[in-house]
């Protein structure tokens, strides 16, 4: 009887200061091991070089990397051993996707193309897939106070 496979996401950041094709056989080796443990890369996305919030192991910068992929439960177990194991993978998590998450989802890909900055249009018409620019919002100026500064009179 074959194992039901569930869909699980990843996301590694890897130390940027290695050089591209150091970081390559990194994820290449991530997914060697989900693929020769039975599992399935249904998408890989790699977000580059981002600074973090906070120092992480001394490190102020990172490779991010989400890879999703459809496996069963034992695989998660050896994933995380590989990634403890290998030194150059800063941080991860590992997510199981349930049906809810599935549905109200935003692939990796399609999340660094809305984080991607919007070029303004030379026209005068709005990009496609650009909301029309509207009006600024000024909120109203407060009430003047009285300026009447001397002081009341004793009668």
């Amino acid at each position: 009887m074959e194992k039901k496979k569930n869909i699980y996401e990843t996301t590694f950041i890897v130390n940027a200061g290695l050089d591209d094709p150091q970081i390559d056989a990194i994820v290449d080796k991530v997914q060697e091991v989900i693929t020769k443990n039975s599992g399935e890369i249904m998408e890989l996305a790699k977000w580059g070089r981002k600074r973090f919030a906070y120092p992480i192991k001394k490190k102020n910068n990172g490779f991010y990397v989400v890879i999703e992929f459809t496996s069963s439960g034992d695989l998660v177990a050896r994933l995380e051993r590989h990634f403890l194991l290998e030194e150059n993978i800063i941080r991860f998590l590992i997510i199981g996707l349930d049906k809810k998450a599935l549905q109200a989802r935003i692939s990796g890909n399609d999340l660094m193309k809305l984080s991607a900055p919007v070029t303004p249009s030379t026209s005068g018409s709005p990009l496609v897939g650009e909301a029309p620019a509207a009006e600024p919002v000024v909120p109203p100026a407060p009430a003047a106070a009285p300026t009447d500064l001397s002081t009341p009179s004793e009668a």
